[in-house]
């Protein structure tokens, strides 16, 4: 038995788990997950990103040419700015149930310690109760 995945015959339009790769490739860097979350209440010109990140100019263009290449985000002028938005706001959903994956696996980790430890997770001490 192989877990090689099952490769598309020549000319087979990419299948949806690659296109899903490439998608969550581009949010594995913190800054594009940061600058969705400053996004959450609406658009911001590229200066007040780049401020609340502390990245170059350079860095902070290159995050969101790629997210709006990607289709995450779209772009406006406003006189000398260019203001940034979510495209699509369901993006907010998916940040929100990463962050309910990620506190569920952090208070697993946290009892399973606090379980080693022979300490309740409240930091009461168990042993020899």
């Amino acid at each position: 038995m192989t877990d090689a995945l099952p490769q598309p015959a020549a000319g087979d339009p990419a299948p949806i788990y690659r296109l899903k790769a490439d998608f969550f490739r581009l949010l594995g860097h913190p800054a594009r997950v940061r600058i969705l979350e400053l996004l959450r209440d609406g658009e911001r010109a590229v200066g007040e990103l780049q401020a609340a990140l502390g990245l170059d100019s350079s860095g902070t263009s290159q995050h969101l040419t790629a997210m709006r290449r990607q289709g995450l985000l779209e772009s406006r002028r406003a006189g000398t700015s260019v203001l940034y938005r979510v495209k699509d706001p369901r993006i907010f959903q998916l940040l929100e149930v990463a962050k309910q994956l990620l506190t569920a696996q952090l208070e697993e980790t946290r009892d399973l310690l606090g379980d080693l430890a022979g300490v309740a997770y409240d930091g009461a001490a168990t042993r020899g109760a």
